[in-house]
């Protein structure tokens, strides 16, 4: 098959759930172009981006390192977080390495780039946006709460998210990739925090509601403190529909397993719980479903598996 009639997949979100879902569609006979969150503001990445204005590397670097074929200790490398050293300590090689190519190149998007040739990865990585953006959630009791790591603390429910400063112009190359996609994913991962970033900045928005391609949501599988306590499969789908619009989503990926009881006592603890599929109300959103067991049981985390999700993100592709 030439590269020209390869499907062209677009993965759009942040987070750790959008490197486990690139481990898997990596190899597969797909043009791949990822477009990663940089809202990020905890750690050595907030530290980063108050330093040099900007956007946050976090999130890419671990996308590059998922969609990398470098060798494993080059990775490693990459990924090495200091755990001592004054000012060292607490960062990651990787956020140094993109805020200095950024440096060197003058630009964050060209930074990612070459730094993506030397560690040979497969696919396009690219930034929603090369500009420094913050941010924020109105609360359902009114108050305001700014920056992406505190928002989850606050511990009350979340009515809306914005950016900060407007408007928020994305990269014209994710737009177009959208625009061009056969097949768009919205990745697993912190709802308001690492997935609505990307999709509340306007023309990204529009692009997502004109894209010919098929948009489909693979949800969490666990609830997550702070942002989703108590949310149904389809509360996640609403909570997007009420930032962006309804009918931008056409189907949504669910893990219809029983979790079990051990993995179930473990997230407790972390006041989260398996996130309810509720099968009737997804049908009356007119929204297609894409149901199986698709966490990896090897994990003693609670993951997506990625040839499973791969494998059935493929077969949406196929049948189209």
């Amino acid at each position: 098959m030439s590269k020209q009639k390869l499907p062209r997949v677009v993965v759009i979100g942040g987070g750790t759930g959008m490197p486990v879902l690139l481990r898997g569609l990596k190899n597969l006979p797909i043009e791949l172009t990822a477009l990663v969150t940089v809202a990020d503001d905890g750690g050595s990445t907030g530290r980063i981006r108050s330093e040099m204005a900007i956007p946050a590397p976090g999130d890419i670097r671990n996308v590059i390192a998922a969609l990398s074929d470098a060798e494993p200790m080059l990775l490693e490398l990459f990924q090495h977080r200091f755990s001592e050293g004054n000012g060292l300590s607490g960062h990651s090689m990787g956020n140094l390495l993109l805020a200095a190519m950024t440096s060197v190149t003058g630009n964050f998007n060209t930074g990612i780039k070459e730094i993506s040739r030397v560690l040979n990865v497969k696919g396009k990585i690219y930034p929603i946006s090369n500009e420094n953006m913050s941010l924020h959630a109105e609360m359902e009791d009114g108050t305001i709460v700014s920056g992406e790591s505190n928002i989850p603390l606050s511990n009350k429910r979340i009515k809306r998210v914005f950016l900060r400063p407007q408007p928020v112009k994305p990269l014209p190359n994710a737009v177009r990739a959208i625009e061009a996609a056969d097949l768009v994913v919205i990745s697993p991962g912190s709802l308001y925090t690492s997935i609505m970033p990307n999709l509340i900045i306007p023309q990204v928005k529009e692009a997502l509601r004109d894209t010919k391609g098929k948009v489909v949501y693979v949800c969490n599988v666990m609830t997550q403190a702070g942002e989703t306590t108590g949310y149904t499969v389809s509360d996640h789908v609403k909570a997007i529909s009420d930032h962006i619009g309804q009918g931008c989503i056409e189907a949504i990926v669910v893990h219809n397993e029983v979790i079990d009881k051990s993995i179930r006592a473990i997230y407790a603890e972390e006041n989260a719980a398996p996130v309810e599929y509720d099968m009737e109300r997804l049908l009356d959103m007119d929204l297609e479903i894409i149901e199986g067991d698709i966490i990896d049981h090897s994990q003693f985390t609670l993951r997506h598996d990625n040839n499973k999700i791969a494998n059935l993100l493929y077969s949406i592709m196929e049948k189209e």
